[in-house]
């Protein structure tokens, strides 16, 4: 709302776009902006691109403590502390403006081979078309870890979804300070052209 205010004083040179992205999702919008703009499309043609891909992708995450879920009162105390006993690790899942349970993994290996396979579903038939045709982008995230641990989930990806440029960056503030430290994800967004 506030950017919409802020855009009207600039009469009609800047557009705010509300595609619903967040995160490295919203990084790949920021990148196909920057190559439209490169290829001279105005800026309202880019916004109007932009909010008519605005569905086309897809986040799973792993939170790995829900000491952060709780502390948000998003879970019980009782759900977070059996969860922890228990090494339960819930993948969420970000389809457009919302965000839902996945799945619930023992373990982050098996967390892990849960977001790829939702992931290699949503290729197989979700972004099919967009697949075929070399307009996916594919994308990994991460909240406050090693950088061993965080190559090591890059390769993970890469070698599951061979022929693929795999770019990462960190969670964004918005989504890391919900789940915490420790928290891996996996994404995709159409490469809007």
């Amino acid at each position: 709302m506030t950017a919409s205010m802020a855009a009207k004083e600039f009469g009609g040179r800047v557009h705010v776009v509300n595609n619903q992205r967040i995160s490295v999702t919203q990084y790949q919008s920021v990148a196909d902006a920057v190559e439209m703009a490169k290829k001279g499309y105005s800026g309202k043609h880019i916004k109007d691109k932009l909010e008519r891909d605005k569905l086309e992708s897809s986040i799973y995450i792993m939170v790995n403590d829900l000491k952060y879920l709780k502390k948000g009162g998003r879970i019980t105390t009782a759900g977070a502390l059996i969860a922890n006993v228990m090494n339960l690790k819930p993948v969420l899942q970000i389809q457009g403006d919302k965000l839902d349970a996945y799945a619930k993994c023992r373990g982050i290996k098996s967390a892990k081979e849960t977001m790829i396979a939702a992931m290699h579903r949503d290729f197989d038939e979700r972004f099919k078309e967009y697949v075929d045709k070399k307009q996916m982008s594919l994308l990994y995230a991460y909240s406050d870890m090693p950088s061993g641990d965080v190559d090591q989930w890059k390769k993970e990806i890469e070698r599951a979804f061979p022929g693929f440029k795999v770019r990462g960056e960190a969670l964004s503030l918005s989504i890391g300070c919900h789940i915490g430290p420790g928290s891996l994800a996996i994404a995709c967004s159409k490469i809007t052209e």
